[in-house]
């Protein structure tokens, strides 16, 4: 789960930031800071409900059990690069992913010129003001840009979406407070890989936005996160409402099919996570029971 407590701006480089308390269960909390404005990687987001996506995005990407294969990627990607006078200021920053001032990193004469660079590269750089002069700067454990496995939407598809679905609140049933609700991909981003990202939401038609679409509120959104990671983990496939009923398939993640990419949303039918109204009406069926819309 994660808090937003602050939100400022930051003149100098065009960049907006949040202050975030990230609380994994078990891992302790982390104060970190999630850009919302940064246009290196044409982010621009006003809309609350938005940063709320966004930051729970994050916190997702940067989840501690993702870290390993963040560091293998990196690895690969430094392995392909000619920047030697900017790894020894990454090696600092992805060493612990903690707040540093300029003086911490040692090894540089011109560290304000590598945190340059390393956004130019793509990722991600936190800053923070400290309450004397100058800043703090600390790199998240997310894609870079350009790879990251995320879609973002502007306010205006939000609103397009929750208008084409109703404004039905997916896990309750029934319409919702449009404000409070989120359009939530059926597919988890946590089973997604590099090819599964459109480039842009934009474009969507009423057809699409239905099939892969269905709104939620924040708690849910991040409650199914939790759900299906432990499914990505463990390869057993969660329920919501305590009901261990699958429409497809079995409470075992089925085999043969991959983990990530594409082709693993085959692996999600048949959970009520992946698609809570389907799930709802199968049970119904199944019942014999006439809904109470019928």
């Amino acid at each position: 789960m994660f808090t937003i407590i602050n939100r400022w701006f930051h003149s100098k480089a065009s960049e907006e930031f949040v202050e975030v308390e990230f609380n994994y269960p078990g891992l302790g909390k982390l104060n970190w800071s999630v850009p919302i404005k940064y246009p290196r990687a044409g982010l621009d987001l006003d809309d609350e409900d938005a940063i709320q996506a966004h930051v729970s995005a994050v916190f997702e990407a940067a989840h501690p059990t993702n870290r390993e294969q963040w560091r293998k990627d990196q690895a690969e990607y430094w392995g392909k690069s000619s920047a030697p006078v900017t790894k020894p200021i990454f090696d600092i920053m992805a060493r612990d992913f903690a707040w540093l001032s300029y003086s911490d990193m040692s090894g540089s004469s011109n560290p304000a010129r590598r945190i340059q660079d390393l956004k130019e590269m793509g990722y991600t750089i936190a800053t923070r003001r400290l309450k004397g002069r100058g800043y703090e700067f600390m790199l998240l454990p997310v894609p870079r840009h350009g790879e990251s496995g995320y879609e973002w939407w502007s306010g205006a598809l939000r609103s397009k979406i929750v208008r084409i679905l109703g404004g039905i609140d997916a896990y309750e049933g029934r319409p919702g407070n449009s404000k409070a609700l989120l359009p939530d991909h059926k597919f988890p981003e946590a089973r997604w890989d590099e090819a599964t990202r459109r480039d842009t939401l934009e474009h969507l038609t009423e057809a699409e936005i239905s099939r892969d679409f269905q709104l939620v509120t924040n708690q849910r959104n991040q409650q199914k996160r939790e759900v299906c990671r432990r499914c990505l983990q463990t390869g057993q496939r969660g329920y919501p409402f305590g009901i261990p009923y699958y429409y497809v398939g079995s409470v075992v993640w089925p085999a043969g099919v991959p983990k990530r990419g594409k082709a693993a949303e085959a692996g999600c039918l048949g959970c009520g996570w992946y698609d809570l109204q389907a799930w709802r009406s199968s049970i119904i069926d199944a019942c014999g029971a006439s809904s109470p819309d019928a």
